[in-house]
């Protein structure tokens, strides 16, 4: 695999400019916010997700919005063997994430990409598992990355978003919007000397499908054995659909 990170693509859009800008600045924090932001089980979310996806020795995957490279390490230290490629629009967190895979020693195995994840360049049928984490919300348009997605891997092969979602019960619905809209864009300011790009973290998930509803957009792709799984109290959830047998 290439060593060097690739730059692929070129995010025009209004809202991949404002989301590029967004972790281009809180790169360096990014780590630390997510144990402040999943109140530190996004770990735990992650290792869940794993035992459900049940990856073999030698299996490939792409990690889309592989940010600083946690998930592309797991899934590279879960195959042994086979080749995963993480995929980022910011290089700053590539960088990151390119000082991770150094230290665990994975760059023989796992290739970082600078590139979009709404035009994959990637070629159909490549790889056994395409994942996503806490990164479809951030897109201008999820149906999109999910055929893409759903494109680029193996007949029976599975995509897997693990991604933030909404609590439906209260008096849990409620605490944890009070938190997520209000709280965390201080302690954005405070521990990541960030407030206006915390504060659009909230509002991207009011616009995000509920767990049942990106449930039903993953069948709607063409996605087979959809599961959806709630996570802490449904504040994140699981989703997994098989790429049917015979689809290009």
């Amino acid at each position: 695999m290439d060593k060097t990170t690739t730059a692929v693509g070129d995010n025009s859009k209004p809202k991949e400019q404002f989301v590029h800008s967004v972790f281009e600045s809180i790169a360096g924090k990014y780590d630390l916010m997510n144990d402040i932001l999943s109140f530190r089980r996004h770990k735990a979310w992650r290792k869940f997700t794993m035992k459900k996806m049940g990856m073999k020795r030698g299996d490939s995957a792409v990690d889309l919005c592989c940010g600083t490279c946690d998930w592309s390490i797991a899934l590279a230290e879960a195959s042994q063997t086979g080749n995963v490629i993480g995929l980022d629009f910011s290089a700053g967190m590539l960088e990151v994430g390119r000082r991770k895979v150094e230290e665990r020693k994975l760059q023989d195995r796992i290739s970082l990409v600078q590139g979009n994840a709404m035009e994959l360049p990637f070629e159909d049928n490549a790889f056994d598992y395409a994942t996503i984490g806490f990164g479809l919300r951030n897109v201008p348009d999820l149906v999109q990355v999910l055929n893409e997605m759903k494109r680029v891997v193996k007949p029976g092969g599975m995509v897997v978003c693990l991604e933030l979602s909404k609590p439906m019960k209260q008096p849990f619905k409620g605490i944890y919007f009070f938190y997520f809209q209000r709280v965390l864009p201080l302690l954005g300011k405070l521990f990541a000397k960030r407030y206006e790009q915390y504060k659009w973290l909230p509002e991207s998930l009011a616009l995000f499908p509920d767990r049942e509803q990106l449930a039903a957009i993953f069948r709607e792709t063409g996605l087979q054995k959809v599961e959806s799984f709630p996570l802490t109290g449904g504040i994140a959830a699981l989703h997994i659909g098989l790429k049917e047998n015979g689809n290009v």
